[in-house]
């Protein structure tokens, strides 16, 4: 049987500020990648947001960004590879605490935005935030784009990786996500994003913003939480899945350790 996990990316408030429907979601997801303070979230988000996965039995994970509030996270800035090894301890040891302290193991470890775009693509990035996650623990799952440097480095770390797909982006020939300032970076077409999750997971291929069909892992689908129509998109993929036979689980459940 094939599994695939389902995660979304949450606590993206700060303080008495909300964004996202995160109570309505969690009941339809299996991992929750939780901000980390600097492209969003704060102390009090955080802890409400652990709490409120565990309740769930969601898996958590840390979700780090560039330092960017104003831009969330999703502005690209100019960092070396030290730097990124760094705002990766800092932001997941900020949230590993908030994990252990609910007496709770954390799962993975997913970057944010901007960060994920430029490790997908720089080697040296990508080694860096490996490094990184491997050194807070080297039991945590690693989510990356599928086919890209992050999952690379990764294996080469002796990390588990997770290779990520999107229900909402279009991709280009090279497996790259069409760029979100590009026209048609996005699916808004309900039935066109059910039938690109449908296909990446039970054929593990996707059609290119071009129309070519290229080969795809999918091991865990990312849910975007800040839409108005963010609860109603992930019951109808979690509902079409399970009517086609695949079992939603965990990264946990569905990854493969290193041998």
């Amino acid at each position: 049987m094939k599994a695939v996990d389902l995660n979304c990316d949450l606590g993206e408030s700060f303080g008495a500020y909300r964004l996202g429907r995160d109570e309505e979601i969690l009941p339809l997801i299996t991992s929750a990648n939780i901000a980390c303070g600097f492209h969003a979230g704060d102390p009090g988000t955080m802890s409400r947001t652990v709490k409120l996965a565990l309740e769930h039995h969601v898996a958590v994970g840390a979700h780090p960004g560039l330092q960017d509030l104003t831009g969330f996270g999703r502005r690209e800035i100019k960092l070396s590879p030290r730097e990124a090894y760094e705002i990766t301890v800092y932001q997941v040891g900020a949230l590993w605490g908030f994990v252990r302290a609910e007496g709770a193991v954390l799962q993975h470890v997913k970057p944010h935005g901007a960060l994920y775009n430029m490790a997908a693509v720089s080697a040296g990035l990508a080694e860096a935030i490996a490094e990184a996650v491997y050194r807070i623990d080297p039991e945590l799952i690693l989510v990356g784009l599928a086919g890209s440097e992050l999952i690379r480095a990764a294996k080469n770390t002796g990390l588990r990786s997770a290779s990520e797909v999107f229900a909402d982006r279009t991709y280009q020939r090279d497996g790259s996500l069409t760029p979100r300032s590009e026209a048609g970076a996005l699916i808004t077409d309900k039935q066109q994003s059910l039938q690109q999750v449908l296909k990446m997971v039970t054929e593990g291929k996707v059609r290119s913003i071009g129309g070519e069909n290229m080969h795809i892992a999918a091991e865990t689908i990312c849910l975007h939480g800040d839409s108005s129509h963010a609860v109603e998109f992930a019951s109808s993929i979690r509902c079409l899945l399970e009517t086609e036979g695949v079992s939603v689980r965990s990264l946990s459940h569905t990854t493969k350790r290193l041998s």
